[in-house]
């Protein structure tokens, strides 16, 4: 055998060896790699196997491979019409109706309401639960099965924070659907400053920005919160309305804390217009004299609900036919009475000596006594004295608590310049209208 020059064969078999060696060892590294590879593809898989997908819920039951069915109440149609059309029998059915009336009187069931089945996903689709949805928010459970329980339950309420502006050209009705907007939010902002602005006297021109809350359920919009902050402008002046929590009672104040609420009520009812006015001297439509009218006639349809505009005794109550028909007076305290006359009727419990909060049904607008046709005479006295109610200013109710101010300044702070911005774009988008109209007429 042929040998490098300088180099044994012990050399040469010993470097044989070393490099057995590093190729064995390489051969086992790359095994272990590969080995750890696999396990850890299959740890992989194992935990993707052990995640289980989501339940689907509905009214808080799991329906995942269970059969969906909704329909709605129709017309003269019952419970028993629509669980026997699912192949439920009366007893069951009988069941549900006598003892389950704690929860739901199934006689309350209405046409037009929704309701759900959910049925199993057998061969005959056996009903599992029927769900009746009371309102919106509210439904109840039957279970068809052998536990026949019933409860209620509740959808949650999603609030958000919604906008309002607009100009009075006729009334505040009119302004909000001009907007496009839930008319009920004039019956919202009417209720806010029910103690402070008279609606029915508000004037063209009057401005009006608002910010609400405005209710979902499943996404779809079933109504108006509260009113979280507003301005109206009434006679030029700007009105604010915030509204905030103190001890978890929340109420409305102006941009001083002062509270919106009064001892009184602007008006004792929501009516259509001022037919007479405080005189001392008016030529009286049956009469045919002149002669005072120490009071304001608000004309409104029969049966028009009359409130007590505030907390006081029931002085007086009775009839008076050549005069002022079904009649009530109020004491409110020491200084201040109110009369309400040609009454229809009284409401139930409205007695002489009870006690009646601000706000209380006391009676219906009517014509009796002398009257040419139904409207209510409302009368307001201070110190025994006739004063004009429309002119009468009312106290306020307390104010924030000196504990809450500076938390108040906070929150009015916060607000006001969202209402700022708001104005803002209220008044370049009526300015732009402004324009329009100019050149439109210049056209």
């Amino acid at each position: 055998m042929r040998t490098m020059p300088g180099t044994s064969i012990q050399s040469l078999l010993s470097r044989i060896k070393y490099f057995r060696l590093i190729w064995i060892f390489l051969f086992i590294l790359s095994a272990c790699h590969s080995s750890k590879e696999n396990n850890s593809g299959i740890q992989s898989k194992t935990l993707e196997a052990e995640v289980e997908k989501p339940q689907t819920f509905l009214f808080d039951i799991a329906i995942d491979s269970l059969i969906i069915e909704q329909g709605q109440v129709k017309r003269n149609q019952f419970l028993a019409d629509i669980l026997l059309s699912k192949g439920v029998n009366y007893d069951l059915i009988d069941h549900i109706a006598r003892n389950h009336k704690t929860v739901f009187d199934v006689r309350k069931i209405r046409a037009g309401n929704q309701y759900t089945f959910i049925s199993a996903n057998d061969s005959v689709q056996t009903p599992l639960y029927f769900i009746y949805e009371i309102d919106y928010t509210d439904y109840v459970v039957f279970s068809l099965t052998d536990s026949l329980t019933a409860h209620k339950g509740y959808k949650p309420i999603h609030r958000e924070t919604e906008t309002a502006y607009g100009t009075i050209s006729s009334s505040l009705w009119n302004a909000m659907v001009d907007g496009q907007y839930d008319p009920n939010l004039a019956n919202k902002l009417s209720e806010v400053y029910a103690w402070t602005i008279d609606f029915f006297g508000i004037q063209k021109g009057d401005e009006f920005e608002l910010m609400y809350e405005r209710l979902y359920v499943d996404g779809k919009p079933i109504g108006i919160g509260k009113i979280l902050a507003s301005r109206f402008q009434h006679y030029g002046k700007n009105q604010f309305a915030f509204y905030f929590e103190q001890d978890s009672v929340g109420d409305y104040f102006d941009e001083t804390g002062q509270s919106l609420m009064r001892t009184f009520l602007k008006a004792p009812l929501k009516y259509n217009r001022i037919s007479s006015g405080f005189s001392n001297a008016r030529f009286h439509p049956v009469l045919k004299i002149y002669r005072p009218h120490h009071g304001v006639d608000y004309a409104a349809p029969s049966g028009t609900p009359v409130y007590s505009i505030g907390d006081g005794v029931v002085t007086r109550k009775g009839y008076q036919k050549s005069g002022g028909g079904n009649y009530l007076y109020i004491k409110h305290n020491g200084t201040y009475t109110t009369a309400y006359m040609h009454l229809k009727g009284f409401a139930k419990g409205i007695t002489e000596g009870v006690r009646v909060k601000q706000g209380q049904l006391i009676g219906f607008v009517g014509s009796t006594g002398l009257s040419t046709g139904p409207h209510l005479d409302f009368r307001f006295f201070r110190n025994g004295n006739a004063v004009n109610p429309l002119t009468v200013e009312s106290p306020p109710a307390k104010p924030v608590d000196s504990a809450n101010l500076l938390r108040y300044s906070d929150h009015v702070l916060n607000w006001q310049s969202k209402l700022n911005l708001l104005k803002a774009t209220a008044d370049e988008l009526r300015k732009s209208q402004e324009n329009a109209e100019i050149a439109g007429s210049k056209s």
